[in-house]
């Protein structure tokens, strides 16, 4: 029987949903920020539609656990969490990095992407990619929220040629230029649910699932913390 996976994410200004089946995938994905209350459950009823199936059908439920924008990623694990709470489904947290260099394997073939998203406040939220034979992502080092003149000294250089990801490289253009390895950039600006799903897919075979109550996001910043929703204890 073919594994069904639901993956939503909200956690930056692109706002996206996507249903796997199997080796197939149907999908919504729209740049809307400060939309993502009023999109991602229609685009959620839509691709459900698409598929012919009911949310109690699937295996688990995939979700951006961010780095990205606080309010982003709180309203997309709100959503999955009353999602999966209702249809008494597992979870499966998603990197929005690690879902960039997916995404950049989708379009451009890259095997090693170097991912950035613009953290306000002078600094990213950043992590360095390398796909393995498999199809899954190996992190090298940690992901982090880290100011641009220091995210130089944590690359791991090597002699492979890297595509950039995020919106981190367009808020910081000079970097690209600084960086100790050969890398050029990449079209991929934000995460999008139709990568997640497939990362989520491997965490599925691997059983890295929570219960809907353990689901947790990922701020990177340690002065940010998270608040459970009410009723959610």
């Amino acid at each position: 029987m073919s594994t069904k996976i639901l993956a939503v994410d909200t956690a930056t200004e692109n706002c996206s949903v996507a249903l796997m089946i199997g080796d197939d995938v149907i999908s919504r994905c729209e740049y809307a920020p400060r939309e993502h209350t009023t999109k991602i459950l229609p685009m959620i009823d839509a691709v459900l539609a698409d598929a012919g199936v009911k949310l109690k059908q699937l295996d688990a439920l995939a979700y951006g656990r961010g780095p990205g924008s606080f309010t982003g990623v709180r309203i997309g694990i709100g959503i999955a969490q009353g999602l999966a709470f209702g249809a008494n489904l597992p979870m499966i947290g998603v990197s929005t990095l690690a879902a960039m260099a997916q995404g950049t394997f989708r379009l451009h073939q890259a095997d090693h992407v170097l991912t950035a998203i613009d953290a306000r406040m002078g600094e990213l939220y950043w992590g360095q990619y390398q796909r393995k034979t498999d199809g899954d992502w190996l992190l090298l080092g940690n992901e982090q929220v880290i100011a641009p003149d220091v995210l130089l000294a944590n690359v791991q250089a090597d002699t492979n040629a890297w595509l950039t990801a995020g919106t981190g490289w367009e808020a910081y253009p000079e970097l690209l230029n600084q960086l100790p390895l050969q890398a050029q950039l990449g079209s991929v600006l934000y995460p999008d649910s139709q990568d997640m799903v497939h990362l989520a897919k491997y965490a599925f075979a691997r059983g890295e699932i929570v219960a809907a109550e353990a689901a947790s996001p990922v701020y990177l910043r340690d002065t940010v913390t998270w608040k459970k929703l009410p009723g959610r204890e």
